[in-house]
């Protein structure tokens, strides 16, 4: 088995004036996050991650690898943070797929509420699972998946890198095989597609990363794009993997220079030679405590008060 067609969308909205969010879609090497905190502090933060993830994700191998990587990128945030004033609290999520073509296993680390997917045998499967107030309401029984759709809440998360010198990342491995189709995404999507959306998006655009890609941006723009929209995919076909997959250096690609239905543009002349993932102010907070007895959330939250 070997990594087939890939590709890559990231689009501002319609609601927010920047993007905050960043992607890498380099193999064997993929991730989306998502920055939060005002004056652009939340795209310094998700850069910031795609950069450490790309840094050394080709040296590695296994989920939990993959998972120190990420310590490591919430390290780099929360240290930039305290250096900064101006960005302090800053946060993103993240999640990242490193594909193991010869063991026909990917791994994944993850924190936050962006999201990968597994669609396989006609069957769209949410691999990870949302660090947010309303998922862990849902898991407890306290809120149904559809009262979780329209709560106040939604956009509360639990869990983000940089916001404190340690974080719990989620690690897990699994196996592909042959026709599978990985999606990994930003909430900018899932808060206004659903899975069944997505699934019958991706049926219509047979299975072809590209034009599903701009499919499901459009339909999230289409529903009203309140936030930015992030979307990788790539495929898993029969055949022998390259040779080395340590030869090619990773090249990532810029959410200033995603064009949708185009070719990456060359970046603006003022640039910084780090590689750019994504760049806007948003609506998400991260709580990091919350009163969870009641089937609601309750007025006795304990706020972090960034804006993403």
């Amino acid at each position: 088995m070997r990594i087939g067609r890939a590709s890559a969308l990231t689009d501002t909205g319609r609601r927010r004036l920047q993007n905050e969010d960043a992607f890498v879609c380099d193999p064997p090497l993929f991730a989306v996050a998502d920055g939060m905190g005002g004056a652009q502090a939340g795209e310094i933060a998700s850069r910031l991650a795609a950069a450490a993830l790309e840094e050394r994700a080709l040296e590695l191998r296994g989920a939990e690898a993959v998972a120190e990587l990420v310590r490591e990128a919430n390290d780099r945030i929360f240290r930039h943070a305290l250096g900064d004033p101006t960005v302090a609290g800053m946060g993103t999520t993240v999640t990242a797929m490193l594909v193991d073509e010869r063991a026909g296993t990917i791994a994944i680390g993850h924190v936050g509420d962006s999201r990968a997917y597994r669609v396989r045998g006609g069957e769209l499967a949410q691999l990870t699972a949302d660090h947010s107030l309303v998922a862990e309401l849902v898991r407890s029984g306290r809120l149904s998946p559809e009262e979780a759709e329209q709560h106040p809440h939604r956009s509360v998360i639990t869990r983000a890198l940089g916001t404190e010198a340690q974080v719990e990342v989620d690690a897990l491995t699994v196996s592909m095989l042959p026709g599978d189709l990985y999606l990994l995404c930003s909430d900018g999507l899932t808060s206004m597609v659903r899975d069944a959306d997505i699934l019958a998006l991706l049926d219509a655009a047979g299975g072809d990363p590209e034009r599903g890609a701009g499919a499901l941006v459009d339909a999230a723009n289409g529903a009203g794009g309140e936030d930015n929209i992030t979307v990788v995919l790539f495929e898993v076909i029969d055949g022998e993997p390259p040779p080395s997959e340590l030869a090619a250096e990773p090249d990532a690609v810029t959410a200033e220079q995603a064009v949708p239905g185009g070719a990456p543009q060359p970046p603006p002349p003022t640039a910084p030679p780090v590689r750019r993932h994504g760049a806007g102010a948003g609506g998400r907070r991260l709580a990091l405590a919350a009163v969870v007895a009641a089937a609601t959330v309750g007025p006795l939250l304990v706020w972090w008060g960034i804006a993403r």
